[in-house]
C-alpha cells in the first residue's frame, strides 16, 4: 500500500507484492472462498443449514430451481471443502442429513457482515451484478 492510500483497510495480514503471481492468486484461500460461495447455489445451501441440519429432500424441496443432480454437487463440494458434514443413519432405507460443520458455522457470522453491507449498500451491490 502507498503512503498516499493509508485510508485503505487492510484486509490480510500477510501483505501482497507489488505485482501478484497468478499462480498465487490462484492458489489464495481468499480466492477459493469467494468462487465457492460465487457459485449459484452454495450460499443459500450454507444459509438455509445454518439454520438447522436439513435431509436432502428438504433442502431439494427449499431451494426452488436447484435440480437433484446440482444440489448433489453443492452438497459434495461444501463437504469436500470441509463446510458441510453428512451423516448417513443406519435406517431402512439410509437416512442422510446434512449439516455445517464448526468452519462451517463460523463462516456464517462474516457472511452475515457481507449481507448486512449489501443491504446497507443496496446501490453499490446492486451495480455490482450488473
Amino acid at each position: 500500500m502507498s503512503d498516499r492510500n493509508t485510508a485503505v483497510p487492510l484486509l490480510v495480514e500477510t501483505p501482497l507484492a507489488e505485482q501478484v503471481p497468478s499462480a498465487e492468486y490462484a492458489a489464495c484461500p481468499v480466492t477459493g472462498l469467494f468462487h465457492r460461495l460465487g457459485d449459484k447455489w452454495s450460499l443459500l445451501t450454507l444459509v438455509l443449514l445454518g439454520e438447522r441440519p436439513h435431509r436432502f429432500n428438504e433442502l431439494h424441496q427449499r431451494i426452488e430451481g436447484v435440480s437433484q443432480r446440482m444440489l448433489t454437487r453443492t452438497l459434495r463440494a461444501l463437504e469436500s471443502d470441509g463446510l458441510v458434514r453428512r451423516t448417513v443413519y443406519p435406517t431402512v432405507p439410509p437416512s442422510v442429513e446434512y449439516a455445517l460443520t464448526t468452519p462451517g458455522q463460523a463462516l456464517l457470522g462474516p457472511l452475515s457482515e457481507v449481507a448486512n453491507w449489501a443491504v446497507e449498500h443496496q446501490t453499490a451491490a446492486t451495480a455490482l451484478v450488473r
